[in-house]
């Protein structure tokens, strides 16, 4: 074979391969694509991606879901956090001894704080 017959031949498996390209497309947009056979050989591996697909998808959105839902436990707790020490400087102010007998006076109990200290008691 000559240079100029394999580059003929060439030349007319490029056009053949555009004429196959443009008909290709033309079965896509008609549908006749999905009557032939390489297609439906591959059918079952094509349905396999979809379904992979749509796994990954809902486990993205899942995963996120699962982070928002993670921000607002933080955001709570820091809040009640923040709320219990607070809490718990108000229950140390108020339970002071000075504090205690103000509350006393304030609501006319009859009470009197006692100025004797307390005694320890040992048992041998």
């Amino acid at each position: 074979m000559s240079k100029e017959t394999e580059h003929i031949e060439f030349v007319e498996e490029k056009k053949e391969s555009k004429k196959a390209k443009k008909g290709s497309i033309k079965d896509v947009l008609d549908g006749s694509v999905l009557t032939n056979e390489w297609f439906v050989k591959q059918l079952p591996y094509i349905i396999f991606l979809v379904v992979l697909a749509f796994i990954y998808i809902g486990n993205r959105y899942h995963a996120e879901k699962i982070v928002r839902r993670n921000i607002e436990l933080q955001k709570e707790i820091n809040d009640l956090r923040a709320e219990s020490i607070t809490t718990a400087a108000e229950l140390m102010l108020i339970s002071k001894q000075s504090e205690v007998a103000k509350q006393v006076k304030k609501r006319g109990l009859d009470l009197e704080e006692s100025l004797v200290p307390p005694k320890k008691i040992v048992v041998n």
